[in-house]
């Protein structure tokens, strides 16, 4: 706790150096608030500044109803007064006409920068995240019987529009029998871990319908008599997906669904025909996408420039997808319309409220939550296009739309002039639009982790964990590393300072590159070497090195040629082979030995290059 406060009194004197503003009473009021309030102050109070101004930013003045806990009468709060005047009138508390980047980023720095810090919740707040999503599921039920007829129509017909032929493509391999099921190394319902999977003795009646066990659980019909201990469950008797909280931040957890291995199995194989899908269409591929945020980062900076394009992000997006939007995306492709409700859990075991049946598509740990729900709101954007318009779309119209419309996750780009009727059309369809983190009026916009003003670059560096206290803090140790380093190239240098005597009274930090394998220092003077090797005369730092501690899971016979075959056939797609051996990047050869997310990590003192 006193770490924290002296770390942030360096921050506030970095910033203030940066805007040549006086710091001393802000800090005083934090110290006495942080007294007072304790980490949540930091965490919780500071971040809802943060969003309030962020907010006065896109809507041009500060309201009366913003700032609450730091102005009493409402408008421009004083503390941080010396930075908001800069970018507000302290009279009437419109933005200025000309405000100041740097001031503008600095107060974001300040007050966000410990709002994604990774602690567990109350209880109390893990209850009411369980209770929020009862809640939720009750109203995805609701919104299935407001939906009008036409709207579905609409619906279905952009969909085709749209993605015609990336389902007609990934429903080709489901009926050719071409989907290459995999596991991934997250948890499971059944709880099996690592190898453990590949001998899975669970299927479902529903998914024999479309990917019999004989083909997907052994590596030929050779080896199906191993099989005959695999039990076949009726829909009755399907396990339900297991409903947990995770730490996400102080102000409430997130919800994870952790499928059965035989579900995620399917799901994972699915995902990687979709992929290949989308990235070869390139309608889809313009409008969608999972595997880089970049494109949206990219839409997000040219829209807080020219203010033509709007950032829009959803509250609860994949808890608020229903099953029913998915089956009319799917319904004019049977095969793979099959494939994905076969693969998805229809019940949920959810803490204090027993096993209940979703109406939900499918919530964050199914494989496939993400590339539905993105072509789900890619679709209700273009209805609601269509509606603004009051014209049937074509697919010429819908190419023009390209480089103004995309979709990544709940991170949602559309141009200003439609927002409304956008918004109007996700809540008809039952999702929820976060007014709080959606901009579209002003110069400030936010997409993928990246925020950007009038062009600039506005994103912050935020701390993830806590500071770590000894030595075999590692986790603590490499994320508060990596803050320094992110810190240090945003120009807080005193911080970063702060943070080399903190981090240099546990462990050695020599200066290296970033693609050094030594934990260190980075510096825009290059990496300072310690000595030269004797062999190869190349230059040595001594350090610490990590490698993570795979768990043992000795896999053999049937379910090990099933795993090195399966690798064999997607060995050209690297990432998926390290994910498959353990989940790591840096996984070793020693797949069916170990396999799984590794339980603790290593260090190592070691000589190795600084580069």
């Amino acid at each position: 706790m006193k770490s924290l406060m002296s770390f942030m009194q360096l921050v506030l004197e970095d910033l203030g150096t940066w805007c040549h503003t006086s710091t001393t009473r802000d800090f005083k009021t934090i110290a006495r608030r942080f007294e007072h309030e304790g980490l949540s102050f930091l965490t919780i109070s500071l971040s809802n500044f943060g969003t309030d101004f962020q907010k006065s930013l896109d809507q041009g003045f500060v309201g009366h109803d913003q700032f609450v806990g730091f102005s009493r009468t409402g408008g421009l709060p004083r503390f941080l007064g010396g930075f908001l005047d800069h970018v507000f009138d302290r009279g009437s508390g419109q933005l200025l006409q000309n405000p100041s980047v740097t001031h503008i980023h600095a107060i974001r720095q300040l007050t966000l920068m410990y709002a994604k810090i990774n602690l567990p919740c109350t209880t109390v707040r893990d209850r009411r995240a369980i209770d929020r999503y009862m809640e939720c599921e009750q109203d995805v039920r609701n919104a299935d019987t407001r939906l009008d007829p036409d709207r579905i129509r609409r619906y279905s017909r952009i969909s085709t529009l749209l993605f015609a032929d990336v389902l007609s493509a990934v429903d080709r391999k489901v009926y050719d029998g071409e989907i290459t099921a995999k596991h991934g190394p997250g948890a499971t319902a059944d709880k099996l871990r690592g190898n453990a999977k590949w001998n899975q003795r669970e299927w479902t009646e529903r998914l024999e319908q479309v990917f019999p066990h004989g083909e997907h659980l052994a590596s030929s019909w050779r080896y199906f008599q191993d099989l005959t201990n695999v039990r076949i469950l009726e829909p009755g008797t399907e396990r339900p997906v297991r409903v947990i909280t995770v730490p996400k931040t102080l102000k409430s957890p997130r919800i994870i669904a952790v499928e059965p291995t035989c579900m995620q199995y399917m799901q994972q194989g699915l995902l990687g025909a979709f992929r290949k899908a989308v990235e070869a269409d390139d309608i889809a591929s313009g409008f969608v996408g999972w595997a880089s945020q970049v494109p949206n980062q990219h839409l997000a900076q040219e829209g807080s420039r020219n203010g033509a394009l709007a950032t829009l992000d959803l509250r609860e997006a994949s808890d608020r997808v229903s099953n029913q939007h998915v089956r009319v995306l799917l319904r004019n492709h049977r095969h793979l319309n099959d494939a994905v409700d076969s693969s998805r859990s229809r019940k949920a075991d959810v803490p204090g409220h027993g096993v209940i049946r979703l109406a939900k598509f499918a919530s964050m740990g199914s494989a496939l939550t993400f590339p539905m729900e993105a072509m789900v709101f890619a679709t209700i954007i273009f209805v609601a296009i269509e509606r603004e318009l009051n014209c049937q779309l074509t697919p010429r119209k819908i190419r023009s739309f390209l480089g103004q419309v995309r979709v990544y996750g709940d991170d949602i780009i559309v141009p200003v002039d439609y927002v409304p009727a956008v918004i109007s059309e996700l809540e008809a369809f039952g999702l929820q639009v976060s007014e709080s983190k959606s901009f579209w009026n002003g110069k400030f916009r936010e997409s993928c982790g990246k925020e950007y003003y009038d062009g600039h670059d506005v994103s912050i560096v935020k701390m993830r964990r806590k500071f770590p206290s000894n030595r075999k803090d590692v986790p603590e140790i490499v994320s508060t590393l990596e803050f320094r380093n992110h810190l240090y190239f945003s120009g807080l240098w005193k911080s970063a300072r702060y943070l080399d005597e903190m981090l240099g009274r546990l462990i050695p930090l020599p200066v290296v590159l970033e693609t050094s394998p030594v934990l260190g220092r980075y510096s825009y003077l290059g990496y300072q070497a310690t000595r030269n090797c004797d062999e190869l005369h190349r230059p040595l730092v001594k350090g610490w090195t990590l490698r993570p501690r795979i768990p043992a899971s000795l896999l053999e016979d049937s379910g090990a040629l099933l795993k090195c075959l399966v690798l064999a056939e997607l060995g050209q797609d690297e990432d998926t082979w390290q994910t498959l051996i353990s989940g790591m990047p840096s996984a070793d050869d020693r797949h069916l030995e170990r396999s799984g997310r590794p339980s603790t990590v290593d260090t190592k003192l070691r000589w190795a290059t600084p580069y």
